[in-house]
């Protein structure tokens, strides 16, 4: 997988990725924007999914052409100075280390970027997700019933300041 800004060439895999984003059902779980043609096309132009101009980061993972990853750290554009993260794996190429790929790029580029945290939410019940954040670095702390939040402390790996906690002491 080759990770990189999109480009206007890409907006057909793209809108074709998004295509299956909503047919697996990770809409439900991910949905930072809707995942439609129009949206498809914004990001194929390095725009933000709205269509306005953007310094927040997105990126995809191509493989044989097609875009197979997404990854995003948005905030800045309204001023954050921790970005929150997120991801989505095409659902035909889930389980061969494509997220953690992802995320490990966005990371450098939030450093780049001067950023010390990186932020998520997830659902609690998306417990492959779940696990791999943990597994990077993350720290989960409560959000809501619904979701963790997650933060990663880009330079010592570990959330600044937050108790350790693990999501099976809730159960």
């Amino acid at each position: 997988m080759v990770i990189r800004s999109p480009e206007p060439a890409d907006e057909p895999a793209i809108a074709r990725f998004f295509t299956a984003l909503v047919a697996g059902g990770e809409s439900r779980s991910f949905h930072p924007h809707p995942f439609t043609p129009r949206e498809a096309r914004h990001l194929a132009r390095g725009r933000c999914p709205t269509g306005r101009p953007t310094e927040d980061i997105y990126r995809f993972g191509f493989a044989r052409g097609e875009a197979v990853a997404y990854g995003m750290l948005r905030g800045w554009d309204e001023g954050f100075a921790e970005p929150s993260l997120g991801i989505a794996v095409h659902p035909d190429f889930r389980g061969q280390g494509l997220a953690g790929q992802m995320i490990r790029q966005l990371h450098d580029l939030a450093r780049l970027r001067g950023a010390k945290v990186v932020r998520l939410k997830v659902y609690r019940d998306n417990t492959a997700a779940v696990g791999l954040y943990q597994k990077l670095g993350y720290v989960l702390t409560e959000h809501d019933e619904a979701q963790w939040m997650g933060r990663f402390s880009l330079t010592a790996g570990t959330a600044p300041d937050a108790p350790t906690f693990s999501p099976q002491q809730a159960a």
